[in-house]
Formats: C-alpha cells, sequence, structure tokens
C-alpha cells in the first residue's frame, strides 16, 4: 500500500469544552496518512493520474475553519469521513493536536484510524 502524508496542516478553529474556548478560535494542527496507489501517477507524471492532496488540505482547511467541535475526537472522525467519502480513500489516519491546550504540554490530541467501509 502506497501513502500520501500531510503534516502539521495549521487552521483556525473553535474546538473545546470550555465557555472562553467556545468564544475563540484556536489553531488546531492537523495530520493526515491515507492510502493511494502512486503507480498511475507515477508512470504517467500527471497529477490527473494523482491524488491531488492540495485540494484534500483546501478542503479541509475549509470545513475545519468554518466548524464547532466540543471534542477533538469528533473532528477528527468528520476529517476522516471527509477524505474517505469525498476523495475515494480507503484508509486513513487522522491526527488532530491542540498546541498549548494543557499547561506543561506542547500540544495534546487525538489519533484515529478509519477505513471507507467504516462509512459505508
Amino acid at each position: 500500500m502506497d501513502r500520501i502524508f500531510l503534516r502539521d496542516l495549521r487552521v483556525e478553529a473553535v474546538v473545546g469544552i470550555g465557555e472562553w474556548e467556545r468564544r475563540i478560535k484556536q489553531t488546531v494542527s492537523i495530520d493526515l496518512e491515507f492510502a493511494t496507489d502512486a503507480r498511475k501517477a507515477a508512470e504517467s507524471d500527471s497529477i490527473d493520474a494523482a491524488l491531488d492532496y492540495k485540494r484534500v488540505a483546501k478542503r479541509l482547511i475549509d470545513y475545519v475553519g468554518n466548524s464547532e467541535f466540543y471534542l477533538v475526537e469528533s473532528l477528527a472522525e468528520a476529517v476522516a469521513g471527509i477524505v474517505t467519502r469525498e476523495f475515494g480513500v480507503s484508509w486513513v489516519q487522522v491526527s488532530i493536536t491542540k498546541p498549548g491546550a494543557v499547561e506543561g504540554s506542547r500540544e495534546v490530541g487525538v489519533v484515529i484510524s478509519r477505513t471507507a467501509d467504516d462509512y459505508a
């Protein structure tokens, strides 16, 4: 299985359970890794044969930036659903972190793995 990855996609979003967190946007960092078959893209050297990770990133920036979630777990689930359903990906791993969310910690977050069958 070939994989494409996208690291540290930073988006300002409303996410958190605290009253103050509901009033502001905080930076979340998204890491994605998803399954692909890169052979056709490699052979043709054409974006038309590849999974366009720039389109994936733009879609997620728009979605996450306009969303409001209480939990990073819920946000990660929504992101995994978008990537599998809208981009035809069979497997995705999503990591979402909130830098500085817990005093003394660089970041906190969640990592989930989903398949397209999880959303069938």
